[in-house]
């Protein structure tokens, strides 16, 4: 039990101390990190090309040609921020460009597989949002919303393992997984949100804030009209 904890540490260490060295020498070209997210993102473009071009003849190659993509633009993912740090280039923005990109380049992938697995990775693509978007609404309310298992890079990972495995039939099961596992984080989001908030007071002014600023006034047209029938 050591000797296999002392191997993945090993390689975990190894790992690390390539990642860095990637870092450092993009840190040097003082590339922007933003453009590094968004290499990423025509990165997965290309993967979910390649799984569009599958067919029951080559669809062990495409699928294998995929993941290989697919981990290729993950080292994108990883390094972005990292370089952000490094460089001290780490803004606002930045964040919320990268999360942006991240959604695009989940839904990229989906559509990718809609080829082979229509209902289905409509389906996941689906509840791969709403497990975004969820938790950036629970957040913008309770100011944290971390709660359930199926974040991004835990989708990543499987849809590189369905790829990989595709010649034994890996990737349907692999969906099916995404879907119920993405449902279940949702429905677990949903249900945090409403224990941190059903102690709170209601919210009596919903009006957008541009809204609010405008002085209440009514034309004369409006003033005079009759009042229009309910229908």
């Amino acid at each position: 039990m050591s000797s296999n904890k002392s191997w993945t540490s090993a390689f975990g260490r190894a790992c690390g101390v390539l990642l860095q060295a990637i870092v450092n020498g993009l840190a040097l070209t003082r590339i922007s990190p933003n453009v590094l997210t968004f290499v990423g993102l025509i990165i997965n473009t290309g993967a979910a090309i390649l799984f569009g071009f599958a067919n029951e003849h080559n669809y062990v190659r495409m699928f294998l040609y995929a993941a290989l993509v697919i981990i290729g633009a993950g080292i994108f993912d990883m390094v972005d921020g990292r370089v952000a740090r490094q460089t001290d280039q780490v803004t606002i923005f930045g964040a919320f460009f990268d999360s942006v990109i991240d959604r695009y380049s989940d839904v990229v992938l989906f559509f990718g597989l809609l080829v082979f697995y229509v209902v289905l990775a409509a389906f996941v693509m689906v509840t791969s949002l709403m497990v975004s978007y969820t938790r950036a609404r629970a957040e913008a309310l309770i100011g944290q919303c971390k709660v359930g298992f199926m974040e991004r890079p835990e989708r990543i990972v499987l849809i590189i393992l369905g790829a990989l495995f595709n010649r034994w039939g890996a990737m349907a099961p692999v969906l099916w997984v995404l879907a119920v596992l993405s449902t279940i984080t949702v429905i677990h989001r949903i249900s945090y949100t409403y224990q941190m908030t059903k102690h709170l007071a209601p919210v009596k002014d919903t009006k957008p804030l541009a809204l609010k600023k405008q002085p209440a006034e009514s034309t004369p047209e409006l003033q005079s009209a009759p009042t229009a029938p309910r229908v």
